[in-house]
């Protein structure tokens, strides 16, 4: 395959990307009520670090912890009888969301990327509520439709440009002040999102592009921009007078060790094709 055609055909797929991350459904999920986070909270703070990156390669090895992570998530099995409400159940889903996908890594480890992995996001292997569900389906089925763009920032898909994952747990009481510190910090970290005001132009992510549409039903981009960007450039940001450009997604796998620092975008093309 000529240069070209590799070209064009990454640029397709990305295309595609694109247009599956608006038009992507799934089912809702529910989630009973009563779910404990305690140990979630301390695996995440023993193996991510404060820039958002896991140590896949010790918590594989550490046999008493992948037991508790898996205990955690039996939490989420049983048939509904007193579902979760409100800001309990976001929490929840939030919470089920991060640890199946670091349950589904850690059960592959090693790899370089999420995509190297067959229906990452589509596999029905989750239990919650009494039934399988997709990673899709606690997404888009359930909470894009209830938090809408807040959930953009706290769900964590295992890739280097994802919102760096954070190092506690998310639960009812503490949801909004939580989903709000874990904007800020995505907007704060120059690696994925920059304001440049001299220049009169953002550099964001492209997560702001995919899901445009669940940004415009609260104001638009630039608002929330405003809202969650460091101090120094807030007004900037909410003013909306600059030129947007959407960074190129990295899918290498966030981990601490080396595995995803050189996973290109060629790389993520094949493993689409070929797995």
């Amino acid at each position: 395959m000529s240069k070209l055609r590799i070209l064009l055909t990454i640029f397709t797929f990305e295309f595609t990307l694109v247009s599956a991350a608006r038009a992507q459904t799934g089912e809702n999920v529910n989630v009973h009520a009563g779910i404990n986070h305690d140990e979630f909270d301390r695996l995440l703070k023993k193996y991510v670090n404060e820039q958002g990156l896991v140590n896949y390669g010790a918590w594989k090895q550490n046999e008493a912890d992948l037991s508790a992570l898996d205990e955690y998530l039996r939490q989420f099995a049983p048939r509904l009888d007193n579902p979760a409400q409100g800001n309990e159940k976001a929490a929840a889903l939030v919470n089920g969301y991060n640890a199946f996908t670091l349950r589904w890594i850690l059960s592959n480890y090693p790899t370089e990327s999420v995509w190297q992995l067959k229906d990452s996001f589509s596999g029905k292997r989750n239990e919650i509520g009494g039934r399988k569900v997709s990673l899709d389906d606690i997404e888009h089925g359930a909470l894009r439709p209830s938090i809408g763009y807040r959930a953009h920032a706290v769900l964590v898909c295992a890739a280097r440009s994802c919102p760096p994952l954070q190092r506690f747990a998310y639960t009812a009481d503490k949801f909004e002040e939580q989903n709000d510190r874990t904007y800020q910090a995505w907007l704060a970290r120059a690696d994925l999102n920059k304001f440049l005001p001299n220049e009169k132009k953002v550099d964001i992510s492209s997560i702001f592009k995919w899901f445009k549409q669940d940004f415009d039903k609260t104001g638009g981009v630039p608002k929330i921009l405003g809202h969650y960007a460091p101090q120094s450039v807030r007004e900037f940001a909410a003013s909306g007078k600059y030129d947007t450009k959407y960074l190129p997604y990295d899918w290498g796998l966030n981990d601490q060790g080396p595995h995803g620092r050189n996973y290109s975008r060629t790389q993520l093309l094949l493993d689409n094709i070929f797995k």
